[in-house]
């Protein structure tokens, strides 16, 4: 009977993401400066690819996870920025059709996800390089970091294939407005028709394998890093262990902070604003803060910038 119900109504075929809509005066001044931000995140996140590949001295297991973890916040960016974030705020036109809005519900768990195994894979390499150093060097070689980083986005992509195979099946037969900027799985299953109990469930257990489970490996990491550090006798290699891992340590807790407070508080009226805010921070803010903290904090790559500028520039004096 409830079947026969749902086939009755009408099929949603678009959602309206209502996002920032109640700051409409303002939408032109958060056009511009979601735009240069998205500007900024490309170009921080794409240099840093481009300088790990073509230096030599980058050519380390920290930089190859790095240069990972820049290609895909270049593209975890640019899953949510461009379309639903500057399109409907300069248009005005907040609508998404069905299969948008299931694509990136996709490519954000996807790259989400697989951003987890990577800040936990980076974790693990600075575990050996700090508490186990005379074995740094034999364990992480170039073949294990390239089974950690395949390992990573494979196992960012197999459960959500699983997820999209689920919420494929679902119904959507109205309200369709979605009180976000993106698509996401918790908007979107209040909106289903359908019985959300089987998704819902497969959901939290993806949550925990996925998110729980490489946030412990990371926090574990880190626990065995700092103690280690503070039995270092010397102030000076107390300080140069701990500025090795300060950047991958700032990356970890804006991401892993921001993400526990959105999905962890209460989904009140009163606190959905408060949600927004942290959701642009892990989804834009997260992003642009992996080249700027890894280039303003790090050593090497300021040397392999400069290095490339003044290559750039021996090229232009040569070509005139």
């Amino acid at each position: 009977m409830a079947n026969a119900d749902l086939g009755n109504q009408t099929s949603i075929t678009e959602f309206i993401l209502l996002g920032f809509g109640n700051l409409q005066k303002l939408h032109f001044l958060l056009f511009l400066l979601f735009l240069v931000i998205y500007i900024a995140t490309m170009v921080g996140n794409i240099l840093i690819v481009v300088l790990v590949v073509a230096d030599q001295h980058l050519h380390t297991p920290m930089y190859f996870f790095l240069g990972n973890l820049s290609c895909l916040e270049s593209c975890y960016t640019s899953t949510i920025l461009p379309r639903v974030m500057l399109a409907s705020l300069l248009t005005g036109d907040r609508t998404i059709s069905l299969g948008g809005c299931m694509t990136q519900v996709f490519f954000f768990c996807f790259l989400a996800t697989t951003e987890c195994y990577l800040l936990a894979a980076m974790s693990y390499d600075r575990y050996l390089a700090i508490c186990k150093p005379l074995h740094y060097g034999t364990c992480m070689n170039s073949r294990l970091c390239l089974q950690l980083a395949a390992g990573c986005w494979i196992s960012g992509f197999l459960p959500c294939t699983i997820m999209m195979s689920f919420m494929s099946q679902l119904i959507f037969c109205g309200p369709n407005e979605m009180d976000h900027f993106f698509c996401d799985f918790t908007p979107m299953l209040k909106l289903s028709c359908s019985d959300t109990s089987l998704i819902t469930l497969v959901l939290y257990i993806f949550s925990f394998l996925d998110a729980v489970s490489p946030f412990l490996l990371t926090l574990t990491s880190y626990v065995c890093i700092i103690s280690t550090i503070l039995r270092i006798p010397s102030t000076t290699r107390r300080q140069k262990a701990f500025s090795t891992c300060s950047s991958h340590l700032i990356i970890v807790a804006l991401f892993y902070g921001t993400i526990m407070i959105v999905y962890m508080l209460p989904k009140s009226n009163t606190l959905i604003a408060l949600n927004k805010v942290f959701s642009v921070i892990y989804t834009v803010l997260t992003p642009l803060a992996n080249p700027l903290i890894y280039s303003l904090r790090n050593r090497e790559v300021k040397e392999a910038l400069r290095n490339a500028v003044r290559k750039c520039m021996a090229l232009i004096k040569n070509s005139d």
